[in-house]
């Protein structure tokens, strides 16, 4: 999606190209036989740093600690290409409201550890917390996102 976000954005024609996973995408791109990708930051910051990847932009609103001097698309020259990726805490939909806030309390708590934000950083991931009707409010707003990408790019399912 974050790819697609930018080819819409930047206006180009770009083909995809379907791996089974991150690390055959990855190859691909450091051979030479396969242009770009958008990939996830764990895996892809060590071998920014091994210099086996050029890192050119990010797809994040903003830039991140871990990349401080690689921009974003949008700062490339790409409005409206911005893409967050992130991971969230999900229960059941039938889960009580009060074990609910216990998990995303403890979630909190641990975000808070500074060996955990430590961590994190060095994987390039930044911590962010909401409250439960907040984050539901951005799954649901992403998934009207999502939604026109898809439109926009004319893809179908199969």
């Amino acid at each position: 999606m974050a790819a697609e976000r930018y080819i819409q954005s930047a206006q180009v024609k770009a083909v995809h190209v379907p791996f089974k996973g991150g690390p055959e995408a990855l190859t691909e791109v450091m051979t030479g036989r396969v242009d770009f990708m958008f990939g996830a930051l764990p895996s892809t910051i060590p071998l920014i740093r091994d210099g086996r990847l050029m890192p050119l932009a990010v797809s994040t609103s903003k830039r991140i600690s871990a990349l401080p001097d690689v921009p974003t698309t949008e700062e490339a020259g790409y409005p409206d290409s911005h893409y967050n990726v992130w991971l969230g805490l999900l229960a059941p939909a039938k889960t009580p409201k009060p074990i609910i806030e216990k998990l995303r309390r403890e979630a909190e708590k641990a975000m808070a550890i500074p060996a955990v934000q430590a961590k994190l950083k060095q994987l390039g991931m930044e911590p962010l917390t909401l409250e439960t009707a907040k984050f539901d409010a951005q799954i649901r707003d992403e998934i009207k996102a999502n939604a026109r990408i898809i439109a926009a790019a004319g893809i179908a399912k199969n």
